[in-house]
């Protein structure tokens, strides 16, 4: 029976988004039950086609990338795929009425990460985040927002500069990862192998703008999503506080994280600013 093939699929990307992260995951858990799983959907299409660009190196990852996305635009076509994560993602983008264009920004930007690793220009490095994040941020919203688009337009330039703000976050505590693994600089006029302590903060005063935009956004979204935003919003500030207070040259030779015990006591604020109807 279908119903049970959707299962499984549902399931696929519960485990996806579980498995790769586990604070994204604790942040989805709080999400009203209603609009969940069309985040997990998200995230699980999102996740797999970037561990194709940036995880499959002994194997081919242009042909892989194409057939990705082939199966992509069929299953979306359809309406059904046998990939369990595309089939679940279509069923979001066909519910939701998620606009196509926003799905090819994402895979242009991914596609970039086939070829490209260096970002030399505000422009090229803007457009590439819009693709990667702002848009996963406007996909997401169309899901919170239940297609109410007087709603959607509101809530659109924080959902965007939120989105901003975490893929800017992850570049900073990526850097060594991106720059020795993968070798990529995603930062204009940014020199990896000297940054210093002016950089980082022009890098970190920039992603503080974006969460200080973002912030209306998330006071003015539906009860069933503004707990969870909200949670993921204070996690990433504590990731962004602990790499302002690292050393540049410690950011560049390390990962930084919050650890789980950070994690619970952040999680654990968030849920009382929420219930005293702080936020």
């Amino acid at each position: 029976m279908k119903s049970i093939f959707d299962t499984v699929s549902a399931e696929c990307s519960r485990t996806v988004t579980r498995s790769y992260s586990t604070s994204f995951s604790s942040a989805v858990k709080m999400l009203a039950p209603t609009i969940r799983q069309d985040i997990y959907n998200i995230y699980g299409f999102v996740r797999f086609a970037d561990e194709i660009v940036d995880s499959f190196h002994d194997y081919n990852k242009i042909a892989l990338f194409e057939r990705f996305e082939t199966d992509l635009h069929l299953a979306l076509k359809e309406k059904i795929s046998l990939n369990p994560i595309l089939n679940s993602f279509q069923h979001t983008v066909n519910k939701y009425e998620i606009d196509m264009n926003l799905i090819d920004a994402f895979m242009h930007s991914m596609r970039l990460d086939l070829y490209k690793s260096d970002y030399k220009t505000t422009e090229e490095y803007n457009q590439y985040i819009y693709g990667s994040a702002d848009v996963v941020g406007l996909m997401c919203l169309k899901v919170f927002v239940k297609g109410d688009m007087a709603k959607y337009d509101e809530l659109k330039e924080s959902a965007m500069r939120l989105g901003s703000a975490f893929q800017k976050v992850n570049f900073l505590r990526d850097l060594k990862a991106d720059f020795e693994d993968l070798s990529r600089t995603y930062f204009p006029n940014t020199d990896l192998t000297k940054l210093d302590e002016n950089s980082k903060n022009e890098i970190i005063s920039e992603i503080e703008a974006d969460f200080t935009a973002a912030f209306h956004g998330i006071v003015n979204l539906p009860l069933e999503a503004k707990f969870g935003v909200y949670t993921a919003y204070v996690y990433y500030k504590k990731l962004l506080m602990k790499l302002k207070n690292t050393p540049s040259t410690e950011i560049k030779n390390t990962r930084i994280r919050v650890s789980d015990y950070q994690k619970f006591g952040l999680f654990a604020k968030c849920y009382f600013t929420y219930k005293l109807n702080i936020i």
